[in-house]
């Protein structure tokens, strides 16, 4: 089958997810929270930026690598974190490391991801991230810290816009809870789904296995949407950033930046990178989207500057590149093209955006990525998708 031609977009590939999982898992990888209106800023901040189009350039081969952290990448794109991506696809934290480390790209795993660093080693990359929740524990921080280096994992990401759990009420209005119980009514949802309910009776159901190790004895009554890593973590500060820059040794990354003013207290701790994200609107459904807070931060560092939130296409990477950040990460698309896909699904989605970043450059006559020109305001028209 020609995977362009019956799934051509991200948007295919959505399409296919979610009628290949159940209702509760679709909600739990959809959702965000409250009214899900920063979710829907995000894609009407992106819609609202275009480019002019330059022409009689002739003939052009576009070149997308780019160099990043010191390092050189053949794409300006990689995956971000996503928790428990194991109940959205078994082996999903295997199938993506593959996948990243086949096309030269960053992986990022979550510390609440369904596989552990000693899991996923054999698949990593060069590039491995690791996206810790941050341990009050010093011996247990030191200990994770530990086991994602002997991984192999190069980088480090402190994700600073979780200080407490999210309500995501189309989540917990699903059924789900963490772990997973099988109810009767999610039962019924699973046998609506038999390549889903196949894989997981083989691999049994995900928990969080990088916290085995800490985690013993009865759990605690959570709310439905927080997990058994919230009986661990603590709500990170300016100091506990520091200790983590201290006691790591490779690049040291903030996810969650939005406001300007963080850049610089941010440097002077010795911040690597800063990561503009609204965590998708999955925390906070009163945050600006991150296309109109990128703009701002880009004018108040020169670190270099990772983005996500509401990306859907190669076009999208193009914007975010033009407004000024250096490196752009996919999170819920890669997870869409796993569930409609299967294995096969994030190297067809690495493709996607290839090529529709391509096909756009050759319309703005640019021939690498630092020749796209600035982005301009286009009216909103209402309507598209939100991710």
């Amino acid at each position: 089958m020609d995977l362009h031609s019956t799934y051509p977009g991200v948007m295919d590939l959505k399409w296919r997810a979610q009628k290949r999982l159940p209702k509760f898992v679709w909600e739990y990888l959809d959702s965000g929270t409250g009214v899900e209106a920063t979710k829907a800023r995000n894609r009407a901040a992106l819609d609202r930026l275009g480019f002019m189009p330059s022409i009689l350039h002739g003939p052009q081969t576009p070149d997308l690598s780019c160099r990043f952290l010191g390092q050189n990448y053949p794409l300006p794109f990689g995956i971000a974190p996503v928790g428990m991506s194991g109940l959205v696809w078994p082996d999903a934290e295997g199938h993506l490391a593959r996948a990243a480390a086949t096309a030269g790209i960053p992986y990022s795993m979550s510390t609440v991801a369904t596989q552990s660093p000693e899991d996923i080693a054999r698949h990593l990359g060069a590039q491995a991230w690791f996206q810790m929740y941050p341990p009050k524990d010093e011996d247990i921080r030191r200990d994770m810290l530990a086991r994602a280096r002997a991984a192999g994992f190069t980088a480090l990401i402190l994700t600073v816009d979780v200080p407490v759990a999210s309500r995501r009420e189309r989540q917990t209005r699903s059924g789900l809870t963490s772990p997973p119980k099988l109810t009767p009514r999610l039962l019924a949802q699973v046998a609506m789904r038999p390549a889903w309910a196949l894989g997981m009776a083989r691999s049994g159901l995900p928990h969080m296995r990088t916290l085995d190790k800490y985690i013993s004895g009865p759990q605690a009554n959570l709310p439905p949407t927080a997990h058994v890593g919230y009986l661990l973590r603590t709500s990170p500060d300016w100091d506990y950033a520091r200790w983590l820059r201290d006691n790591w040794d490779g690049p040291f990354l903030i996810k969650g930046v939005l406001r300007p003013e963080d850049a610089e207290p941010l440097e002077r701790i010795g911040a690597d990178a800063l990561w503009i994200s609204n965590h998708a609107g999955r925390q906070f459904d009163g945050s600006p989207a991150t296309a109109e807070a990128l703009p701002l931060v880009r004018a108040a560092t020169r670190l270099p500057i990772i983005f996500d939130s509401g990306v859907e296409s190669g076009l999208d990477i193009l914007r975010a590149l033009a407004l000024g950040a250096d490196f752009v990460m996919l999170g819920r698309a890669f997870h869409f093209a796993l569930a409609a896909l299967g294995p096969t699904g994030p190297a067809h989605l690495i493709d996607i955006l290839a090529k529709d970043m391509m096909a756009n450059m050759g319309q703005l006559g640019a021939s690498t990525l630092s020749g796209l020109p600035p982005p301009i305001p286009l009216p909103h028209l209402g309507g598209g998708s939100s991710m």
